[in-house]
């Protein structure tokens, strides 16, 4: 079937496109077979990525994997080497066309087929019944080779983070650790309680235990506090600047001047020491306030805050950079396919 053309195109492409079911491309879209092997030198695909090893590759590279069941369902990846697949995992082998259908599907979203609510599920039939539209064979190798150069830079994006994360977090702890003083954060901070505000009406925001979940009418707190994740995603700090309200899984400390320090020297702490319970293991505000927090003079601790702050600042100027990359992809992907 002869159809549109999309919104955006490489200037030297004017044909029209057709459409056609992805079973006239690929008409054999099953799951894998492999199992793990102890003894295998070959990469199992699961619905997420490598799980394993198997005895030999199944597939070769350049495969189109989507994960079938269970929270993944809809998920994809490429396996760029020869491999072996579990079942868990359907597999689209459209030769040439891999590429262009990876990132035609993408586009298409298919978290709107998977099916299932205690057990998410996607399927091969429904897979196969899907039309895809497309151009030319030079147009598809165009779109493809642009998305491609894209996804290697978002990869070497999240390795310039990763790395800077490990950076900081290097330094963190070697300023924190030539400390020969150290009082209880009690001291610090007397009054560390959880939050109480719930989400409703309002313009202000409401901190949960990982950001921002919500909207309140009043601020119950004015802002330069430090957020520990009390329950869920336990441990994780933020530093909030602004007037806010915080929900009830995240635990508030104020220590004035010292709050900003405290914020770096907690990014640095391995809650687990302080972790209670097994079913919904939790920190309490009691075994907070008893961590032990090195000091230094407050020259010294300025210039911690200030280095600290420096690196941060830069790490979110990568971490905004990846996001726009990634809206950039969303863009053309919205934008080069119909």
């Amino acid at each position: 079937m002869i159809i549109d053309v999309p919104d955006l195109r490489f200037p030297e492409f004017s044909g029209e496109w057709v459409e056609t079911e992805l079973q006239d491309i690929v008409p054999n879209i099953c799951s894998g077979k492999d199992r793990i092997s102890n003894s295998g030198e070959v990469a199992l695909y699961g619905s997420t990525g490598v799980i394993g090893r198997t005895n030999s590759a199944s597939y070769k590279e350049n495969i189109v994997l989507v994960a079938r069941v269970g929270a993944n369902a809809g998920q994809m990846q490429i396996g760029n080497a020869p491999c072996g697949v579990t079942d868990n995992t359907l597999v689209i082998d459209a030769k040439e066309w891999n590429y262009y259908i990876y990132y035609f599907l993408q586009h298409y979203n298919l978290n709107r087929l998977v099916f299932g609510s205690g057990q998410p599920l996607i399927t091969g039939g429904m897979l196969k019944r899907i039309k895809v539209r497309y151009g030319c064979k030079a147009e598809r190798n165009n779109i493809t080779r642009l998305l491609c150069l894209i996804d290697e830079r978002i990869a070497t994006q999240n390795k310039i983070i990763e790395k800077l994360e490990s950076l900081i977090k290097g330094i963190a702890d070697k300023l924190f650790q030539t400390a020969r003083e150290t009082k209880l954060l009690l001291e610090l901070a007397p009054n560390i309680t959880s939050g109480t505000d719930k989400n409703g009406s309002g313009t202000i925001p409401l901190y949960g235990s990982t950001g921002i979940i919500g909207k309140v009418k009043n601020a119950s707190q004015k802002g330069n506090i430090v957020l520990v994740a009390r329950v869920g995603t336990i441990g994780t700090v933020q530093y909030v600047k602004e007037s806010c309200g915080v929900s009830d899984n995240a635990l508030i400390v104020e220590a004035g001047e010292m709050t900003k320090y405290i914020y770096h020297f907690l990014k640095t702490y391995k809650f687990a020491h302080i972790t209670s319970g097994t079913t919904q293991p939790l920190i309490t505000a009691s075994s907070l306030k008893k961590i032990a927090v090195p000091t230094y003079d407050i020259e010294r601790q300025t210039q911690i805050v200030l280095c600290l702050n420096i690196l941060e600042r830069k790490l979110d100027i990568e971490k905004q950079y990846l996001s726009d990359i990634a809206m950039m992809k969303q863009y053309l992907l919205h934008q080069m396919f119909i």
